[in-house]
This record gives structure tokens, C-alpha cells and sequence, in this order.
């Protein structure tokens, strides 16, 4: 009896240190976070992809409000290697996003417009880089799925 319990506390403890190390936070910059993110997303670890855009919004969400000031503060808008200034503001907008998608994926769609909302609310100038080649606006993606939770729930 007591080799089984043993061998169920040791298999406990597995689990404890599979489920620690599946979730790791990297470096802990905004970039890391996102990446490993959108990366969780990708592969359908949905849980995983949350707790990626929480750690950076926890971490950075002040830092982006203010760059969102800043950059809202200039006469021209950065473009090419200046849009990089701005990291926490494009990075949480980001997660945002994410965070966004996978409550949609979730069918949690009060919490998905909650997301989507404070992008396009308080960090619209957020940018994402795009693999093949250029920015994007995550709000701008974010206002789009609003509209159209926003008329599904009408529908419905």
C-alpha cells in the first residue's frame, strides 16, 4: 500500500512540474510574452495563451497607456524602425487581441468584447508586426470583430 501512494505522490509531483514548466515566461519582456502567446495560440493551448496575455498586461499595461499618450502627443505618426519605440503599447495591443480571439474561440463573448474594447478604447495606436512583411493595427482588426459580435448578438 504505501509503495502506491508513493507512486501517486510522485506522479502528483510530475504533473505539478509539467504544468510549471509549460508556462514559461522566458525573459519576461513584452516581446517574449507576445510571442510566446501568439505561439500558444497557434497551437491551440488557449489556457496557455491566456496566461501569456495576462503576464503582460499585468507587467506592462501602465507602460503602454503611456506610450499611447506619447505617440498620440506627435504631429507624424511613427513608421519603420520608430513604430519599435513603442513596445509595450504595441505588445500589450497585441495581447489584447489575443486575448481576444481566444475568448471568441472560447465561445466567451462578453469577455472577447471586453478585450477588444479596451484595445480600441485605450490603445488604438498599437501596431503588430505581420511575418510577411509589414505592420498592422490590431484595433483596427478588434473594431471589425466588434462590429460583428456586436450585430450577432442582435441576431440572436
Amino acid at each position: 500500500m504505501k509503495k502506491w501512494i508513493s507512486l501517486i505522490g510522485c506522479m502528483s509531483m510530475l504533473v505539478v512540474a509539467a504544468t510549471v514548466t509549460a508556462q514559461d515566461f522566458g525573459d519576461f519582456s513584452s516581446q517574449t510574452l507576445t510571442g510566446k502567446a501568439w505561439e500558444a495560440y497557434g497551437n491551440g493551448d488557449l489556457e496557455l495563451a491566456l496566461k501569456y496575455t495576462a503576464k503582460c498586461k499585468e507587467m506592462f499595461l501602465e507602460d503602454a497607456k503611456k506610450q499611447q499618450k506619447e505617440q498620440a502627443a506627435l504631429e507624424v505618426k511613427p513608421t519603420g524602425e520608430a513604430i519599435h519605440e513603442f513596445w509595450a503599447l504595441n505588445d500589450v495591443g497585441t495581447c489584447l487581441y489575443i486575448e481576444g480571439q481566444v475568448k471568441e474561440k472560447q465561445e466567451k463573448i462578453k469577455e472577447a468584447l471586453a478585450a477588444y474594447k479596451i484595445l480600441v478604447e485605450e490603445l488604438s495606436l498599437s501596431q503588430c508586426w505581420d511575418e510577411k512583411g509589414w505592420f498592422w493595427k490590431p484595433a483596427d482588426a478588434a473594431n471589425g470583430r466588434i462590429k460583428q459580435l456586436e450585430f450577432d448578438a442582435m441576431l440572436d
